[in-house]
């Protein structure tokens, strides 16, 4: 049992370790590839393409222009091999005409040189198919000392063979024995595959567009914004998908536009009882008991009011340009107004586009909520390419941080935290929340470092 047992422990200790190796190379594939749609579509169209035409182009070389460029040499250096036979057992033609005219029939310039006219062996080319052949056939055929110019002219082919009496050089054709038409092949492989690749990439482009447009619209509604001049396009899936996303955009507009009618209703309805009330009040004259009667129909007024403004939310507003700058000065001023102390400051471009009014007031409740509780506020806003984020610092108590999350609920109101105001309702923190994440942002609580809370609104540009 103690043999089984170490077995299958190793077993299990190496598949663990093939699976964190799997696991290690999926991640740093994954880092590696594309995110985008568009990309990783050209990828698969580029990718398979590469592939193939890699594996025709080496098959072809080494089946094709290897082979024949091989068998051409071969064939030049045998005739050469036979002129040398000939000069070698024939030397009774003295001056060579006959071997010169034998060459001639062979397609080949033949010459002879004295016996130190023969070249210091050069540089060889890079990558030179021919060169390379040429070498190993007349190392081959021949076994003499050789000297071969395949670089110094177009169309020719210089050969030097060191004989025992003169050195021979023989003037090739370069056709002769290279397949050049290789070459043609390979470029005309690349030239047509990179048109049908231009031709991929203009309509795979037209093909995203549709989808691009559509996450846009997404993107534009989840902020609050309008989607003007938009409709369905493209393939038939991102038709569906887009007359997906209309019919739920109509059903979410509606849906706001009935909740928006009935708090229409009910508001009218408890305002105009309330207007009773204060009426009956006034008619009834001034004592202690009708004082506080008042006061409590002025609380419940302002809870009224705080209620639908929370069930409102934004109310319909549209989206557009806004100077943060501007309305951050107004916030201050509100607050100096009612006695606080509050600075402003503010980075980048100061136009974004909001919905002016319920982004204010977002900012309002955070501002009204920190001047509550301590003595001196700082607004900051900062805009970059991104997103637009403004914080309110203060120095008063703070909030504890396990309660930091709970305090966004509405009708919450922490014993002796910052939302306990007189008469509050516990809604200031949750409706700012609810505009930050219409504009498709959020809201964070964290320390300040003035030593109390830090309330960061951010929202995307």
């Amino acid at each position: 049992m103690s043999t089984l047992d170490t077995g299958l422990t190793f077993i299990r200790n190496a598949s663990q370790r093939v699976s964190r190796a799997n696991g290690w190379m999926g991640n740093a594939f994954k880092s590696w590839m594309p995110t985008g749609l568009y990309a990783r579509a050209l990828l698969i169209m580029i990718v398979p393409m590469v592939i193939l035409q890699t594996v025709v182009a080496f098959v072809f070389m080494e089946r094709h222009w290897n082979t024949v460029t091989r068998r051409l040499s071969a064939a030049v250096v045998q005739d050469i091999a036979s002129l040398i036979d000939v000069y070698k057992f024939y030397p009774q033609d003295k001056d060579r005409g006959q071997l010169r005219r034998i060459g001639q029939r062979l397609q080949l310039v033949v010459d002879f040189l004295p016996v130190g006219d023969m070249p210091q062996p050069g540089p060889k080319p890079f990558f030179s198919l021919l060169d390379q052949t040429l070498s190993v056939q007349l190392g081959r055929q021949i076994g003499r000392p050789f000297w071969i110019d395949t670089v110094g002219k177009s169309n020719l082919v210089e050969i030097r063979i060191q004989l025992d009496d003169a050195v021979m050089r023989v003037f090739a054709q370069r056709s002769a024995a290279y397949a050049s038409n290789s070459e043609i092949f390979i470029f005309w492989m690349l030239g047509t595959s990179s048109i049908l690749l231009i031709v991929a990439v203009l309509f795979l482009r037209n093909q995203i567009r549709p989808i691009l447009r559509l996450a846009d619209a997404a993107e534009s509604f989840g902020k609050g914004r309008e989607v003007p001049h938009f409709r369905p396009r493209g393939a038939r899936e991102v038709r569906q998908a887009a007359q997906a996303f209309l019919e739920m955009k109509a059903r979410v507009e509606r849906s706001i536009d009935q909740r928006t009618a009935m708090l229409a209703g009910v508001s009218h309805d408890l305002r105009t009882i309330l207007t009773r009330f204060k009426l009956e009040l006034a008619l009834i004259g001034d004592s202690p008991e009708v004082d506080g009667m008042r006061k409590d129909v002025d609380e419940m007024s302002g809870m009224l009011e705080a209620y639908l403004a929370f069930a409102r939310g934004d109310s319909g507003e549209i989206a557009q340009p806004t100077d943060m700058t501007m309305a951050l000065e107004d916030l201050r001023s509100d607050a100096e107004r009612h006695g606080h102390t509050a600075t402003v400051t503010f980075h980048g471009l100061p136009v974004v586009t909001v919905k002016p009014a319920s982004f204010k007031r977002c900012i309002a409740n955070l501002v009204s909520n920190a001047a509550r509780h301590a003595n001196s506020v700082a607004i900051t806003g900062h805009r970059d390419h991104r997103y637009l984020t403004v914080t309110v610092d203060d120095d008063g108590p703070g909030i504890p941080v396990n309660m930091r999350e709970e305090v966004f609920k509405p009708f919450l109101r922490l014993d002796d935290a910052r939302n306990q105001d007189e008469g509050g309702t516990g809604l200031g923190l949750a409706i700012a929340r609810d505009i930050a994440r219409s504009h498709g942002g959020d809201i964070t609580l964290s320390d300040s470092p003035m030593g109390g809370l830090r309330a960061a609104v951010r929202v995307p540009v």
